[in-house]
């Protein structure tokens, strides 16, 4: 499979080799429609791209697997799918017609809708990465990407959502996973998806102490390498602001100096 992809900030040739596994792009194609979800699932897999052979490409890959999958080619057909089919989880492209992939990330996360994300992009830069997760996506694999790669990546955050995801109640907070919701005192605090998870990690350590590298596996994932460990500070410290909690006397995270962080005692 050969051809040339040209996007509003990325031009680059596609080579794909099935051998390889190894995928770097493809030309334009928007003449596929939206499928419909097989009567043995009951929540496919959406996969979104304006690219037909690397939608293609991708759903041969995860019907594989046993995944039914569905696809949309731009972001207004991706919203639509998304709230008519409730899949278990969305392959999203960022560069589509319509509406752009991260404004398709915000509005779900706007309407409380908590559908796992998997970004796979042409945008592969750390700053790309940093604000897909800031938007609330799951994950990030960035584009040339191994097929392979983003089933295990699928089969990963599908694994996380069925673990327990009972309410975390941690004095006066409370940390719902399965909501993706935070109460303090009963009133609900905003938090951004790493905020969330970097609260949820610290939980469910229960005391223990995460060193900054922990955390960032924990927030980022398979992308931890590429960030600064001194990135977990700036979101510790917006945490904090976010449930009025004073760093010198912590009810919620405190600070192990040359170690990490953890969850302070409860009713500290």
């Amino acid at each position: 499979m050969m051809g040339i992809v040209r996007d509003e900030t990325v031009t680059f040739r596609a080579d794909s080799d099935e051998s390889s596994g190894l995928v770097t792009g493809s030309s334009r194609d928007r003449s596929y429609d939206l499928g419909m979800a097989g009567p043995s699932a009951s929540r496919p897999i959406l996969v979104v791209d304006d690219d037909a052979k690397i939608v293609r490409l991708v759903t041969t890959y995860l019907e594989r697997e046993g995944y039914t999958v569905i696809s949309a080619g731009d972001g207004v057909s991706a919203l639509n799918a998304i709230e008519r089919h409730r899949p278990a989880l969305a392959v999203l492209d960022l560069m589509l017609p319509e509406m752009d992939g991260l404004a398709v990330i915000r509005a779900l996360r706007a309407q409380d809708i908590l559908t796992p994300i998997l970004v796979l992009s042409a945008r592969g830069m750390l700053s790309d990465r940093i604000r897909g997760f800031e938007d609330g996506a799951d994950d990030y694999l960035p584009k040339p990407f191994s097929p392979a790669e983003l089933v295990l990546r699928v089969k990963s955050i599908l694994r996380r959502q069925t673990e327990d995801s009972s309410p975390i109640v941690h004095g006066d907070l409370v940390v719902d996973p399965a909501r993706y919701e935070v109460r303090r005192s009963g009133t609900p605090v905003e938090l951004t998806r790493v905020e969330f998870q970097l609260l949820l990690a610290l939980l469910e350590a229960d005391g223990r102490v995460l060193t900054r590298d922990q955390l960032l596996d924990a927030v980022y994932g398979h992308d931890a390498s590429d960030v600064m460990d001194r990135t977990i500070d700036v979101h510790v410290g917006r945490l904090r602001e976010k449930l009025s909690d004073d760093a010198e006397s912590p009810r919620y995270i405190a600070t192990v100096r040359g170690v990490g962080y953890r969850a302070a005692p409860a009713g500290a």
